[in-house]
């Protein structure tokens, strides 16, 4: 059961840092450009969108994986998606998102807690 706190408590540290770290460095400074597609009112509240509802489903993810009674098939499937997600992002970033190895690992911890 640790392995499974573990894995909630890295994926809401995931969502919160997600959604404040990456309004703070991203959504900000592209919005202020107000150029191209950011120059569109409804893109712009998309984007921002977007960016909080991905923070959202991290949050509802750690939930799902300590909830009690979630079936273990369910926890290996976001234990699973977590680990794709991650090694994705190591891949496509070259290793240079910081978030990769805690996406990584946030897998991981649930795999391992539904296997337990």
């Amino acid at each position: 059961m640790i392995w499974l706190w573990l894995s909630a408590a890295f994926m809401a540290t995931t969502a919160l840092v997600h959604g404040a770290l990456g309004e703070k460095r991203l959504i900000q400074p592209l919005l202020a450009l107000d150029q191209g597609i950011m120059a569109v009112d409804l893109a712009r509240r998309v984007f921002r969108f977007a960016w909080h509802a991905m923070s959202l489903l991290m949050l509802v993810s750690a939930a799902t994986v300590v909830w009690p009674g979630t079936p273990r098939a369910l926890i290996l499937l976001v234990g699973a998606a977590w680990v794709a997600v991650g090694l994705a992002d190591a891949f496509y970033t070259r290793g240079r998102h910081i978030g990769w190895p805690i996406l990584t690992a946030s897998g991981v911890f649930a795999i391992l807690g539904a296997a337990a």
